[in-house]
């Protein structure tokens, strides 16, 4: 994590996202701006939480561990959307951990200047409630997509979303074979089925598997058999 000492960068997201009303003129002089880089975690299940970020560009990949290590990933996130938001209203630990996929930038702002100048400010609490309630919404829908879908389709959605970003044309995501062992546990299932699948994308020529990582070859093939992704 970098922090940009960019005002004028800063005033740019607020301005772009329509965020000024959302923020009490109070709580301006304490909004940081953060650089996060692919592959690198934002915040991790279990630590204190102390600030809230908003997503302002790049995507990022939220996922839970079980108490046995298994891990299950929720969701892919772009902007606008808010990271700790459920930790600052409950006051408890971070609940998901949150991995950068693409380039990030986040504004953040600690807890205290939330607790401070932010519970009595109703545009910041509408902004809170609209996406925690859409957050709940999607996490409805997961949870029923997850189980319905084949492995096939739960591969190419999380091929699609951990290969690219729509904000950033650049940004083009591989998978290693370490990450492969993570998106088998990530999209529920087994290392073993999940080599078979590939082995079928492969000979479809929707993928690419060299030098021990994927490549997506066939990106609207991927998504005519996804039709939706069900991680975003």
């Amino acid at each position: 994590m970098k922090e940009i000492q960019d005002l004028a960068r800063l005033n740019s997201y607020l301005e772009i996202n329509q965020l000024g009303s959302a923020f009490d003129e109070r709580m301006l002089p304490h909004l940081s701006l953060y650089s996060f880089e692919h592959g690198e975690l934002i915040c991790s299940q279990g630590e204190p939480a102390h600030n809230l970020y908003v997503l302002v560009k790049g995507k990022v990949k939220i996922y839970t561990t079980s108490v046995e290590g298994k891990t299950l990933i929720l969701s892919f996130k772009t902007p606008l959307d808010l990271i700790g938001d459920i930790e600052f209203v409950q006051g408890i630990e971070i609940i998901n951990t949150v991995e950068a996929v693409s380039p990030v930038v986040m504004i953040g702002i600690h807890h205290r200047w939330l607790v401070k100048y932010a519970q009595d400010h109703p545009p910041f609490l509408q902004f809170m409630l609209k996406i925690i309630s859409q957050k709940f919404y999607l996490k409805s829908n997961f949870l029923s997509f997850n189980l319905m879908h084949p492995v096939e389709v739960r591969l190419a959605s999380y091929l699609l979303s951990v290969s690219y970003d729509e904000s950033d044309s650049k940004f083009q995501g591989e998978l290693t074979a370490l990450s492969l062992k993570d998106a088998a546990n990530l999209i529920g299932t087994s290392y073993r089925h999940l080599n078979r699948v590939i082995q079928k994308f492969c000979a479809e020529g929707l993928i690419e598997r060299t030098k021990g990582s994927l490549k997506v070859k066939n990106r609207i093939g991927l998504s005519e058999l996804v039709s939706r992704n069900i991680y975003e």
